[in-house]
């Protein structure tokens, strides 16, 4: 069977029916899954074919009302929610022994949840983007690794996908001597430093990609993909309003619209997350481990930041984030 090309257009629907065969059996964990979310979205285009859908959320009544959204849409899909709050290691260890008590392996891990639009410090003594975004996905996915590998076959090797941005590109480099703490200080919460920071975690998510491919030595193979500029719960947070702004991609009641430059194009969710679910299945991707996707499609040169595909960065990035959670995270 022939898989199409997507783009732009094609919504997560239509790239999962594509992808069915691919889809079909596997169990997928999902983290970030509330309602108006990718993680969400990418659920409701999985559920149809996969074997069993895990979506996890930090909140148990917003978890709850996504379980029951695709429930309703979908009677007889196995949707499974896990309580998972990645900014949290003490979250992130429960839901963990959670997932490795299951009967099931698991096929496919998806780094969704992210969080911005303000600057504190967790109970873990980490900012809170590279909380959610680095430190907690990191732990989680060491943890669950080795029902990851029970997935694998000769024909089939699971996927670590993290959902990253082009807003990566807003840095040039990595600052790693702030990796813990971001940028405390008065303007913390401000707009600018907020979104400096996203650029960072975002980069992040593209070297981890590069490098769990690399050190788990075809046993995973890692991905990570810019979604789209979506009107997601971030477009709701009010400290992110001027960097809207200043983009034009808002109107002065801070509603979504393509800029009047033609540089920014609003996506909508299904479209939004369909770069996930191509991430998770596309078979075209097997010789592409650590590969950063846009639209479906593995990204443009010009797409992608040089300091957010430098190995260097990759195996520094591991290495400090195995010293700050004092966790080796190895494979056999």
């Amino acid at each position: 069977m022939s898989l199409p090309t997507f783009s732009f257009e094609t919504t997560a629907q239509e790239a999962a029916s594509a992808l069915r065969e691919q889809i079909s059996g596997k169990n997928v964990l999902i983290t970030g899954t509330s309602t108006k979310s990718l993680g969400l979205e990418a659920a409701r285009a999985m559920a149809p074919y996969a074997n069993l859908i895990i979506i996890t959320g930090y909140n148990a009544e917003r978890l709850k009302a996504s379980e029951q959204a695709l429930k309703k849409e979908f009677p007889s899909a196995n949707i499974r929610p896990l309580t998972l709050d990645l900014s949290s290691l003490a979250s992130v260890r429960r839901a963990a022994a959670e997932v490795n008590a299951y009967s099931e392996p698991l096929h496919v891990l998806i780094h969704n949840a992210a969080t911005l639009g303000s600057y504190y410090v967790t109970e873990d003594d980490f900012e809170i983007q590279v909380a959610t975004a680095q430190f907690g996905p990191f732990l989680f996915t060491k943890l669950v690794t080795q029902k990851l590998l029970l997935a694998r076959s000769p024909s089939y090797t699971p996927r670590v996908v993290f959902v990253s941005s082009s807003g990566h590109q807003g840095v040039k480099e990595m600052n790693f001597s702030n990796l813990r703490y971001g940028y405390p200080g008065d303007d913390a919460g401000t707009a600018d430093v907020l979104m400096h920071r996203y650029a960072e975690v975002k980069s992040a998510n593209i070297l981890m990609g590069i490098e769990i491919s690399r050190r788990s030595k075809g046993q995973l193979r890692g991905y990570s993909l810019h979604p789209g500029m979506i009107a997601t719960n971030a477009v709701d947070k009010e400290a992110l309003w001027p960097v809207f702004r200043r983009l034009d991609v808002v109107t002065s009641d801070m509603k979504p619209k393509d800029s009047d430059n033609g540089l920014a194009k609003w996506k909508t969710l299904p479209q939004g997350a369909t770069t996930t679910v191509v991430a998770a299945f596309d078979p075209r991707l097997d010789d592409k481990a650590g590969a950063y996707l846009v639209d479906g499609n593995i990204a443009a040169k010009d797409q992608v930041a040089p300091h957010a595909v430098d190995i260097t960065n990759a195996e520094t990035l591991w290495n400090l984030t195995e010293e700050i959670l004092g966790e080796k995270y190895e494979f056999a």
